[in-house]
């Protein structure tokens, strides 16, 4: 076993584990530690704690609880990022490149600039790099990121009026089909079942567990059921939430049924599509 502590670099962002270096560490510290990129300020949301070496690989170590001055310099940086971003941006139009930039970030010490972007396409920015080094006289990164990860920096308001769940509390993004959105009976039109990045919500997989649960001892739309009043009558409505089943008998008539009053006698087998596993939106 191992001691760890989880160290997030954004407000909402996913966790990095690294070695405590024998510091005394709570949730809530803010912290100084070398990755990849370099020196960055971090933010302890997982508290010290053992885990198995085999789920963790190459630990570094935390090398210090962020000091004043620490904290001072990662306020310089995050004020110089909405001019850099700015600068940055007038470079992109200069070159006439078809990319959107998003945001950018220092590492701590300043040394290396990190930005953004979002493209439909192969982009070629050797030159662009050029003018941003002169620019900035620093390490550039140029980091292309999806649409779900755009957003996630952007952030904005969902179809529920509520901040989008990937800025809110989403760490990390879990797989959401259009499989899953029927599963569920919504409606597929773009406008019902694709968030601000153009992709579908990710709330789709919230409840989806429930719907299949349900639908295995719930008979579904297409189902022959008999009813208190009826036999081999075909389902023609569920309401999965309520646990409501209407049917229609050989005289057309229609009704509601619980549940717990119908027996499925044959089961309609429906046939995934192959677009079912993609998370892209079909426009309405």
């Amino acid at each position: 076993m191992v001691k760890v502590v989880g160290v997030a670099f954004k407000e909402v962002g996913k966790i990095y584990w690294f070695d405590p270096n024998n510091i005394v560490l709570s949730v809530g510290d803010k912290v100084v530690v070398e990755t990849v990129r370099g020196l960055e300020l971090g933010l302890i949301v997982k508290g010290i704690h053992e885990v198995n070496e085999k789920d963790v690989f190459e630990l570094k170590p935390v090398l210090r609880i962020a000091s004043p001055k620490d904290l001072k310099r990662n306020e310089d940086n995050e004020r110089d990022e909405e001019e850099s971003l700015r600068i940055a941006k007038d470079l992109v139009k200069q070159n006439n490149l078809q990319m959107k930039l998003l945001s950018c970030e220092f590492t701590l010490d300043h040394k290396k600039i990190i930005i953004y972007y979002n493209s439909d396409s192969r982009v070629d920015f050797r030159d662009l790099l050029k003018d941003l080094a002169v620019a900035f006289r620093l390490r550039i990164e140029l980091r292309q990121i999806g649409a779900r990860e755009g957003a996630k920096i952007v952030g904005g308001l969902g179809v529920c009026g509520q901040e989008v769940c990937c800025k809110r509390h989403l760490r990390e993004f879990s797989a959401v089909s259009m499989k899953m959105a029927k599963e569920q009976d919504m409606a597929l039109s773009a406008s019902k079942v694709a968030g601000i990045c153009g992709k579908l919500m990710c709330c789709i997989g919230y409840e989806c567990d429930f719907y299949r649960e349900q639908r295995k001892r719930i008979p579904g739309v297409g189902d022959m059921v008999n009813t208190p009043s009826t036999k081999n009558s075909p389902v023609i409505g569920v309401n999965y939430l309520q646990e409501l089943i209407k049917t229609r008998d050989s005289d057309g008539n229609i009704k509601e049924w619980k549940e717990s009053e119908v027996i499925r006698v044959k089961e309609m087998k429906i046939k995934a599509q192959p677009d079912d596993d993609s998370d892209d939106v079909v426009d309405d």
